[in-house]
């Protein structure tokens, strides 16, 4: 299996050199970058361009390890016991299977995605670790070994909002997908707005990387919401005439609340744009 980009995803030698490490190696690939910079979709294409089965486990700040392997249904169990129901003398029946063990019993290679795993508990990764080096685990209950028959390739995702154990990190291999300059950008942005005229393309590059440098941002604008904003501005026929000025920095970009998320960095725009003002 080697990954070599799709038509819908942009994805630089870098990042298909570290997927296909990744693949090579028979390690889950950790993969870290600012919010929107494409680490869930990555593995979506991937499976999409090998023609895999992918399965999915978005993880929250309340999940558990355990739950990508398998839960045990002790409610419903204990309440067809009460109604006296014949299944209950087959605890298999109150297994319920994890992401993990759907993609370890699935006859073809798949791709794994456990996103933003940074999310959890510290303990989560570690509570992985011998199931994604070894790729086998045991049920408990049933005293059942499961195996993987086709060893995943795993991606997974943080946002670096915490630490990851080091014996975690031993186990992975790791890419960063940098910010997409303005070349790679304007490729991304052809990929999603193929008949989008080059001169507002060029203008709106422009404004959102001079946004993107504004000091003092809390949230500096993604790609994603790029996206948006160029979506809004072909359904509201902006030109390219109203994001130009001599001096880009006095005006305010319209429909820049797509661009700017909260109420400090929209404040902070406008005081860095009065202050261009009363400097000219």
């Amino acid at each position: 299996m080697r990954f070599s980009g799709s038509d819908s995803y942009v994805a630089t030698r870098d990042l298909t050199l570290a997927v296909n490490a990744a693949i090579t190696l028979q390690r889950p690939l950790l993969i870290k970058g600012e919010p929107g910079t494409g680490k869930t979709l990555l593995a979506e294409e991937v499976a999409a361009s090998l023609g895999l089965p992918l399965f999915e486990w978005h993880v929250k700040s309340t999940t558990k390890a355990q739950q990508g392997l398998y839960e045990y249904d002790a409610v419903s169990r204990l309440r067809d016991s009460q109604l006296g129901e014949a299944r209950v003398a087959d605890i298999g029946g109150y297994i319920v299977k994890g992401v993990l063990w759907r993609a370890f019993e699935c006859e073809t290679p798949s791709v794994v995605l456990i996103d933003e795993i940074d999310k959890a508990d510290i303990e989560f990764p570690n509570d992985l670790l011998r199931e994604l080096d070894r790729m086998e685990f045991l049920v408990y209950e049933t005293r059942q070994n499961v195996r993987a028959r086709h060893r995943p390739a795993v991606f997974i995702t943080s946002n670096n909002e915490k630490e990851l154990p080091d014996a975690f990190l031993r186990r992975c291999f790791f890419h960063y997908i940098r910010f997409p300059d303005k070349e790679t950008m304007a490729r991304i942005v052809n990929v999603h707005f193929p008949d989008l005229k080059p001169a507002l393309l060029r203008e709106a590059l422009e404004v959102f990387f001079e946004l993107r440098e504004a000091p003092g941002l809390k949230k500096k604008p993604s790609t994603s919401e790029l996206l948006d904003w160029l979506k809004l501005l072909l359904a509201e026929d902006i030109p390219p005439e109203a994001l130009r000025s001599q001096d880009r920095k006095t005006i305010v970009p319209p429909l820049h609340g797509a661009l700017l998320k909260n109420e400090q960095d929209v404040h902070l725009f406008e005081r860095l744009i009065f202050m261009a003002r009363q400097n000219r």
